[in-house]
């Protein structure tokens, strides 16, 4: 299985980046992950929806032909743990090979992003910097995988 994650701009917070480094270290033991770190949209007299626009068209460039896209949206589903790992399996098992998960920038994903994709997929109800967002989804895909696998990660 092959996981890409499609980053809006680097990772500015250190301990951040040095965490999301180590979880794809550690990624690599169940999945070939690709992190792709896109140029962000400048926001210089632009309407928020206008820079969400800009930034949907980034990211949907990037995207395998026939990825199953995953949105990260506060507006999403939530699931647990046990649940990701559920469908990761689902997924795996069913032949699908490539998967993308998008996390948009500040604002958030647009409508053109949000429509393509197959999932639309919370983290929380509560709220986090996009870049915290980075490094959770990180450790959520190592602990389902490591569910899968039955190790005593997720205890």
């Amino acid at each position: 299985m092959q996981i890409e994650l499609l980053f809006l701009g680097k990772t500015k917070e250190k301990y951040l980046a040095v965490g999301i480094e180590d979880f794809a270290a550690r990624l690599k033991r169940f999945a070939k992950v690709n992190i792709k770190v896109l140029k962000d949209v400048k926001p210089v007299g632009k309407p928020d929806l206008k820079i969400k626009d800009e930034e949907g068209k980034v990211l949907l460039n990037h995207l395998h032909k026939r990825t199953f896209l995953i949105a990260l949206d506060p507006g999403g589903k939530v699931l647990s743990s046990e649940g990701l790992a559920k469908h990761l399996g689902n997924w795996r098992d069913s032949g699908r090979n490539h998967i993308t998960l998008v996390l948009g920038g500040s604002l958030g994903l647009g409508r053109g992003v949000l429509d393509r994709a197959d999932l639309i997929l919370s983290l929380s109800k509560l709220t986090f910097t996009h870049e915290m967002a980075r490094l959770i989804i990180m450790e959520q895909l190592y602990r389902a995988f490591n569910i899968l696998a039955g190790t005593g990660y997720h205890k």
